[in-house]
């Protein structure tokens, strides 16, 4: 049944669904796992993959479907709720799908975005578990990742009170860390600018080594955006082993490894790398692995759980964060090849909303009501506004993925503004749906089903944008030109510099590269909306995330650590004290 999600919030849907929602044992029946493969966690349970994955492994995978968006408002356009719209349409024509979607961070959560889990008909459940820590994989990596921090500023006082000769009496050798140079800093799950930068060590001898440092988000954390691509526990603890945390005064790397850290923090990883299996309000199978951002980081649920989702599933739903030019770019050239999976369908979330945004109409902010352009029809807003779309389809089909685009509608879309975006689209060749998933749940997606069907029935002439031969800064270039839309990348001398070296690092060659972009904008610059021309892309740095593998050219300003707005959505989270239901997520 469809709930009025009008007159309903998200949090009340959730709690009317989760009354009937399958309890943990009820899955192994219905999606055929063996017992020791579901691990219970409360009203969810974990999946063991690697049990899963070594049964199923000469099953035939299903088909593989990635759900991206055009350049998104401030607001996002609801990839999330059409991927879990997806999969209701998907299980209302009687196919066995499932899906993989990111973990919420609680920094969002707890401010102005709210949670990630859909809304409307369209939602994941349990709803309050699915935006406050579901089964505790951020906590374990946070606590993964600041025991390194733990590990590096007690070496650092360690070496600074102590000599050789009483180090080695201890069992530990001189590290000679360059407190300059310590390129790791701490996280918190929360926005809290008032942590980016900070002085740590502040007392006597005792109380650690007195240094600079700083707090991220935990999404941006290199330990989160191996959790997406390893492929199992032995990857995970190599790659683990591998993160750069400072340098010596010679300019070294010191690794996790080299603070003999890196098995402990795989330890505090090993429930983390089990999918949580959770699912929509009308009953279809989602898991949910990994949470890194995309416009710092892979921005991709786990190739885990897609491993084993196209082994349970006939078709697979993965969602990739923002647009197709930072999301899409990246599941496309990093989390395929990384894989080795093949997708057979790219759905692109778009709004009218959006569409007029980019054809010039008023700014639109989290809090603030839309202006009148959004709210009544306008064709002529929204025309010059649908370029943005046909470049983002471009990309797609550059990469010879079937692209469906979605329509993701609104009660102030109109008849003429949806004909006028099915008619562009579909002059370029593609399929063209309008789904109402949010209002009806699986039966308002049966058009977005059936095109999604449909195109999985086409051929798939996949094919990278670049050899994993290209030096970086070719790379680079490539993906400014033919996915942005770029006329070329200037690299300060700094970054050029750097560069250099990371191309003549034998070591390096085959890292991944994972662009740092804004994702309101095709350019480096949030407010250049539309299809902008005539620009260059700035590159002024390139960070090393050594475990993860990855090579990041930094373009524009990017914080790893977001600030709290003035009003944020804890002011509204509370507790029923009768009952000790969350209510107010939104």
């Amino acid at each position: 049944m469809a709930y009025d999600a009008t007159r309903m919030a998200d949090w009340q849907i959730a709690e009317e669904a989760e009354k009937n929602m399958p309890a943990p044992g009820d899955w192994r029946d219905r999606l055929g796992l063996e017992k020791d493969e579901v691990i219970p966690y409360g009203r969810v349970c974990k999946l063991d993959f690697l049990k899963i994955i070594n049964r199923l492994r000469d099953k035939r995978d299903g088909k593989y479907i990635e759900v991206t968006a055009i350049t998104p408002t401030p607001l996002g356009e609801g990839k999330t709720t059409t991927s879990v719209g997806l999969l209701e349409g998907l299980g209302k024509r009687g196919k066995n799908a499932g899906g993989c979607l990111r973990q919420p961070s609680g920094g969002p959560t707890m401010n102005i975005k709210g949670t990630a889990a859909g809304g409307g008909n369209a939602l994941l459940i349990p709803m309050t578990e699915f935006s406050m820590g579901l089964t505790g994989d951020i906590n374990d990596l946070m606590n993964a990742h600041n025991l390194a921090m733990v590990a590096l500023n007690a070496r650092m006082q360690h070496e600074a009170n102590y000599g050789d000769s009483e180090l080695a009496r201890r069992n530990l050798r001189r590290l000679d860390i360059d407190p300059r140079n310590v390129e790791m800093g701490w996280v918190i799950d929360y926005c809290a600018q008032g942590l980016r930068n900070i002085i740590m060590g502040i007392g006597g001898r005792m109380d650690g080594y007195m240094m600079s440092s700083k707090f991220s988000i935990a999404g941006s954390s290199e330990i989160m955006a191996i959790l997406a691509i390893v492929r199992d526990l032995k990857d995970l603890r190599e790659r683990l082993g591998n993160i750069i945390v400072a340098r010596d005064k010679k300019g070294n790397p010191v690794t996790t490894s080299d603070l003999e850290v890196a098995g402990a923090m795989c330890a505090w990883m090993r429930s983390a790398i089990n999918p949580t299996l959770m699912c929509t309000v009308e009953q279809q199978p989602c898991m949910v692995h990994a949470g890194p951002f995309a416009n710092i980081a892979v921005g991709q649920s786990s190739i885990i759980a897609d491993r084993i989702g196209l082994k349970m599933f006939d078709y697979h739903v993965t969602e990739s964060g923002f647009g197709v030019d930072i999301g899409f770019e990246k599941f496309w050239n990093v989390k395929c090849r990384l894989s080795g999976l093949t997708p057979n369908v790219s759905v692109i979330t778009a709004t009218i909303r959006a569409l007029k945004m980019h054809g010039g109409g008023p700014g639109v902010a989290p809090g603030r009501a839309l202006a009148e352009e959004y709210r009544t029809e306008n064709l002529e807003l929204l025309e010059k506004g649908i370029p943005n779309l046909l470049h983002h389809l471009a990309t797609v089909i550059k990469a010879g993925v079937n692209p469906v685009v979605c329509i993701n509608a609104f009660s102030t879309d109109t008849k003429d503004e949806i004909a006028m975006v099915r008619r562009y689209v579909e002059q370029s060749g593609a399929r063209c749906v309008l789904s109402r998933h949010w209002l009806e749940g699986g039966d308002g997606a049966l058009e977005l089903a059936d095109a999604v069907i449909d195109a999985c029935n086409d051929k798939v002439d996949f094919k990278f944008l670049y050899p994993l031969e290209m030096p970086l800064r070719q790379r680079v270039e490539i993906i400014a030109r033919e996915v942005y839309g770029a006329d070329g990348v200037a690299w300060t001398p700094e970054a050029e510099a750097k560069a250099k070296m990371l191309e003549a690092d034998p070591l390096m060659r085959d890292y991944a590269t994972m662009m740092v972009k804004t994702h309101l904008s095709l350019t480096h610059n949030p407010e250049l909306k539309g299809v902008p021309r005539g620009w260059v892309l700035p590159v002024h740095d390139v960070l090393i995330f050594a475990g993860a593998k990855f090579l990041c050219p930094v373009t524009g300003a990017i914080s790893l650590m977001p600030g709290t707005g003035s009003d944020p959505a804890f002011r509204r989270v509370d507790v029923d004290v009768n009952t000790g239901k969350v209510t107010g997520l939104f």
